[in-house]
Order: structure tokens, then C-alpha cells, then sequence
């Protein structure tokens, strides 16, 4: 019984070692492009303790190769659990949804509202560890949209600085 409450503690003691620093708040741009073109969003980070956040995207997206001609507008909400790997470093990881309009240019009958389900992984750096209000993250998004322009499985690489307050 002493080992498993000594493993126990220890297990406890390295999750709170490990659990990052998140900031309250955090605003900047977000961008990249995958499988569904390329794009920019607007990010908002809103912190939940020290080691969760929502994020929130509202931005664009749109693809002109191989004779494709589309674009789509929407919100992207992303729940993360925070992990620091070492002083200023962090990897996160979660959930989340998208909802949007989308519009494609080479086939008017495909417009409409697009949904999709999915997740977030990345890395970033927090400059605040050296006194500077930004943090820097590199991260990729899989998701499967389900409803609208864009169907199926989908994911991209988006590169993002925020300032931090």
C-alpha cells in the first residue's frame, strides 16, 4: 500500500512539475495552409488555470489548384491541455470544432454552411520567460468536415504569434 500512494505522489508531483504556465489571454494571427488551401486566421487564447485555454479562430481559406476555385469563412474553437517541456518551451494538444460558410466559385451548387470536427497539436514558444509578451507556435490541425464544402478528412500546417497579456 506505502508504494502505490509513494507512486501515486510522485506520479502527482511530475504532472504539476510538467503542467505549463498558461497565459490569461493571448491575440495574434495565425497562419498556414493543408489540404483545404491556404488561409489566415485571427487567434484569441483565453486561459483556464495553468495548464488549459480555449482558442479561438475566425478566419479565411480558399484553394484555386487543379481547376478547384473555392473559399471559406469561418470560427474554430479548440480546447488545449498545456505541457511544458522545458523553460519557455510547451506542447499542447485537443479537441475541437469548426463552423463556417464556403463557397465554391466553379460550382455554385456546392455553397452552403460547412462543419467539422477535430484537433490541435503543436509546440510554442513563450517569450514572456524573457520579457517579451509573445508567444510563437507552430502546430497542425486535423479535422473532418462532415457537412458542406471541404467533406472528409483534412489537416494543414499554420505557423502563429500572439502578444500575451
Amino acid at each position: 500500500m506505502k508504494n502505490k500512494l509513494l507512486i501515486l505522489g510522485l506520479s502527482l508531483g511530475i504532472w504539476a512539475f510538467t503542467t505549463a504556465q498558461v497565459n490569461p489571454h493571448a491575440i495574434g494571427i495565425r497562419g498556414g495552409s493543408g489540404t483545404f488551401g491556404n488561409g489566415a486566421e485571427i487567434s484569441y487564447q483565453h486561459g483556464f488555470g495553468d495548464a488549459n485555454r480555449l482558442e479561438l479562430d475566425l478566419g479565411w481559406r480558399g484553394n484555386r489548384n487543379n481547376g478547384n476555385d473555392y473559399s471559406s469563412f469561418g470560427l474554430t474553437g479548440i480546447y488545449h491541455w498545456v505541457w511544458n517541456i522545458t523553460s519557455g518551451l510547451n506542447w499542447y494538444v485537443g479537441p475541437g470544432a469548426q463552423l463556417g460558410f464556403y463557397q465554391n466559385k466553379s460550382n455554385n451548387n456546392d455553397d452552403g454552411i460547412t462543419l467539422a470536427l477535430g484537433g490541435q497539436v503543436g509546440l510554442e514558444f513563450d517569450f514572456n520567460e524573457l520579457g517579451a509578451p509573445l508567444l510563437l507556435s507552430l502546430d497542425t490541425r486535423p479535422m473532418w468536415g462532415f457537412v458542406g464544402g471541404g467533406s472528409g478528412f483534412g489537416y494543414g500546417g499554420a505557423l502563429g504569434l500572439r502578444y500575451t497579456f
